[in-house]
């Protein structure tokens, strides 16, 4: 009997059509607005140091131990963040991250001891802000992305940045007239006010919707990984038999030391300690965040081009260099040289993500961005001990220089620790490499 052909309906398999406008960008937009929403609560810690201390006599390193306690848990949540979303998807853990962000911060008008300011900013604020960390940025890029991710990422990092230039001039002036409060509930209601986008326009995969990645060839969804914080510890192990994690891991520890755990959190109070008003001092950090826009943009796509371990060898000698400088440009007025500090340093600010993921990514495939969340928990674990120890500095020796000076010799050590990062060897199929 002869065999009749029928229309069969298309297979799965069938590579869907890329649209003229790819929805990564979309979805790349919507975690831009998400993360400038969340950023209020990193512009906070440095404006509440004098204001805590004037109301109820807290030592700085009192205040700076709340403060390291927050950035630590940003840090070492941030692996199992991305494990989380992994296992739950996207949209769901930074949904209850911002909303825990919102609770910690909000919770902080009625605090009366220092012991709250630690669990509430600390630790609940810490826990939150640790789920939307970099780790977010980095799991949309590899999902979304084949091509451009350098770019991208360096978009998505700049989010912070274009977050702390929109809320640290208002958190400032709040301070200054209103009271720390005030700037604690705006904190609150700037989480809260971007968890609708959230839930309405994030999607968790490319698949969701029925596309491949932006450059890239269609994939379907991988089923939701089991065992978020085992998966999260097994990577973790695996990776730290590698030599290139502790370097990255080791050279992102002097970033945040420098970074998160020193300007942000003690410029003001030092630049308040030569007699520059607090928003003056808190409107030059928003200029380093305009800068740090271009210049983490820019190094994204310097990192689509260049080798990435020269390009954080560079960034991290020039950071050390305008570090060792600082103490000589405090001042009680905004003077030329100072306005050229800003500029350089704010091109420098975070310029080292776009190099650290891509070079998580060459040598750690499918876990990079588990890795990288690890990677980052060292940043802020350095961000911390220098945030603790930058204020018992100032109760000890009645200024910040040690600190600087400390820092600007520890990134000249990170830029000989990311030439010594191999490139990397493949073994296997799966992207993983050796030592």
């Amino acid at each position: 009997m002869a065999q009749t052909t029928e229309h069969r309906p298309s297979t799965p398999t069938r590579t869907p059509r890329t649209p003229r406008f790819h929805r990564a960008w979309s979805v790349a937009a919507v975690t831009f607005v998400t993360i400038i929403g969340a950023a209020a609560f990193a512009s906070l810690p440095g404006l509440l140091i004098e204001p805590l201390h004037a109301e109820f006599a807290w030592s700085r390193g009192t205040i700076g131990f709340a403060v390291s306690v927050n950035l630590a848990l940003y840090g070492l949540t941030a692996p199992f963040a991305a494990a989380l979303m992994d296992r739950f998807g996207i949209r769901r853990v930074v949904a209850v991250a911002l909303s825990v962000i919102a609770l910690g911060s909000l919770l902080t008008v009625w605090m009366t001891a220092a012991w709250q300011l630690v669990l509430y900013w600390g630790i609940l604020v810490g826990l939150g802000s640790g789920s939307m960390a970099l780790a977010f940025a980095a799991t949309v890029t590899n999902r979304w992305f084949t091509a451009r991710r350098g770019l991208v990422t360096g978009i998505l990092t700049a989010a912070g940045a274009s977050g702390q230039l929109v809320f640290l001039p208002l958190l400032s002036w709040l301070v200054e007239h209103h009271g720390w409060r005030p700037a604690a509930v705006t904190v609150a209601l700037s989480a809260l006010a971007v968890v609708p986008f959230v839930l309405l326009l994030l999607r968790d995969h490319p698949a969701d919707v029925g596309l491949p990645p932006y450059g890239g060839e269609y994939a379907p969804k991988p089923a939701p990984a089991t065992g978020a914080a085992r998966r999260a510890v097994t990577v973790l192990l695996k990776a730290a038999r590698t030599g290139p994690f502790w370097l990255l891991a080791g050279t992102f520890a002097i970033c945040g030391a420098s970074t998160n755990g020193l300007v942000k959190t003690h410029f003001v109070p030092a630049a308040h300690d030569h007699g520059m008003p607090v928003t003056a001092a808190a409107g030059l950090l928003a200029v380093i965040g305009v800068f740090d826009v271009v210049g983490t943009i820019a190094s994204g796509w310097f990192t689509d081009r260049f080798e990435a371990r020269r390009l954080l060898a560079v960034y991290y000698a020039l950071r050390g260099v305008s570090l060792l400088f600082l103490p000589l440009l405090l001042a009680p007025a905004v003077h030329p040289p100072m306005l050229f500090f800003v500029v350089f340093y704010g091109l420098d600010w975070v310029a080292t993500v776009p190099p650290t993921i891509a070079l998580c990514r060459e040598h750690y495939g499918e876990d990079s961005a588990i890795v990288f969340g690890w990677v980052l928990a060292s940043h802020q674990v350095g961000a911390a001990v220098v945030a603790f120890a930058g204020g018992v500095a100032r109760d000890v020796f009645g200024s910040y220089d040690v600190v600087w000076y400390a820092s600007g010799a520890l990134c000249a050590a990170a830029a000989l620790m990311a030439l010594v990062i191999r490139r990397p060897r493949h073994d296997g199929a799966h992207g993983e490499l050796e030592k």
